[in-house]
């Protein structure tokens, strides 16, 4: 098979290259990725190496119709995952009309070179947070079921995506997939995200920023107990379905500080705290049990132990990451002057 991964350099998609390659040694992949400050070729730079002709590099934008178009035809793709995305919720309430652009108008001209190339197969990669949140002593949990109701620019973007992504199957018949992931972490994860934005910041003795609403929870997926999921609804899913990705495990954001403190070794007095984001969603958590239940999978890492991984991948990587702190354009409260809050 010859799979098109869109957004490879970023987090998710650069593990899921190297994943897929590792376990299909019969498959080639490409990776479409526009290289915006947060892709990173660095994380794949062993992969050409390992993998010689079956990994292939195209810089590129998925909104470029007339690029992906060609990409899919003179490549002989048969399947595409998409997880070109921005996805930082702060950013987004900065400049929200890029996250339009990107998430919504970039997928739509995704799903359109898919159709002109002939229905290519077309799994899209979206998130728990399309659904909105959760009251904190709430029993309940997003399902595949759960009516749409962003509550953020990018949450907004992501649901507009879904949305062009249902429109072409029931339109066009193009065969789609989509899944909703809770929050991942690992390795490769671009530093301006919560975990590794505290571990880099724990290992230099930064203070470490918590919003005051800092009982919040979320649901953490380790990011290769993702991409099995991934490679599950690829091979079993059936065309239509949705499927939600979660690995059951909640930690409020002062309980992954802690876990976060305890493997650095570093002391609470790191801890400071700053006001919350506009619409700081309470709480996620997804009812996985129709990915467990149809396609046979299962996490396979508990937070405890993914977390220890995740903070000996960034001791031993400082060269990966270091370079890429010079990015992070955005401080905490900077949306201030934008929303009068």
């Amino acid at each position: 098979m010859v799979l098109l991964v869109t957004g490879g350099a970023g987090f998710i998609g650069s593990n899921f290259v190297r994943f897929w390659l590792e376990r299909h040694p019969d498959d080639t992949v490409v990776n479409l990725d526009s290289l915006t400050y947060a892709g990173c070729p660095e994380s794949l730079a062993d992969v050409e190496e390992r993998f010689g002709a079956r990994y292939r590099f195209v810089r590129g934008d998925i909104g470029n119709l007339e690029l992906t178009e060609h990409l899919l035809t003179a490549l002989k793709i048969d399947a595409i995952v998409n997880f070109a995305a921005e996805s930082h919720n702060s950013r987004a309430i900065l400049d929200p009309g890029a996250f339009v652009r990107a998430n919504v108008l970039g997928t739509q001209q995704l799903l359109e070179a898919a159709r002109r190339a002939g229905n290519v197969r077309f799994h899209h990669v979206s998130t728990c947070e399309v659904f909105g949140d959760l009251p904190l002593d709430s029993p309940e949990s997003f399902s595949e079921e759960s009516p749409y109701a962003p509550r953020t620019p990018y949450n907004a973007s992501k649901a507009g995506a879904d949305f062009e992504v249902q429109a072409y199957r029931l339109t066009f018949d193009l065969p789609t997939t989509l899944s909703y992931c809770a929050n991942n972490y690992g390795a490769y994860q671009f530093p301006e995200k919560l975990i590794p934005l505290f571990i880099t910041k724990a290992l230099d003795d930064q203070p470490l920023t918590l919003y005051k609403s800092s009982q919040n929870q979320r649901e953490w997926l380790h990011v290769l107990d993702h991409c099995t999921a991934i490679e599950a609804i690829l091979e079993r899913g059936k065309v239509g379905e949705s499927y939600c990705i979660g690995s059951g495990e909640e930690l409020s954001v002062e309980e992954v500080t802690a876990a976060i403190l305890r493997e650095t070794g570093k002391p609470e007095s790191l801890k400071t705290y700053v006001p919350d984001r506009p619409s700081h969603d309470r709480r996620y958590l997804l009812n996985s049990e129709k990915i467990r239940r149809e396609l046979g999978w299962a996490p396979t890492r508990s937070f405890d132990e993914g977390i220890g991984e995740t903070v000996a991948w960034y001791r031993a990587n400082e060269a990966w990451w270091r370079p890429l702190q010079a990015r992070l354009a955005i401080q905490e409260g900077q949306w201030q002057a934008q929303t009068g809050r």
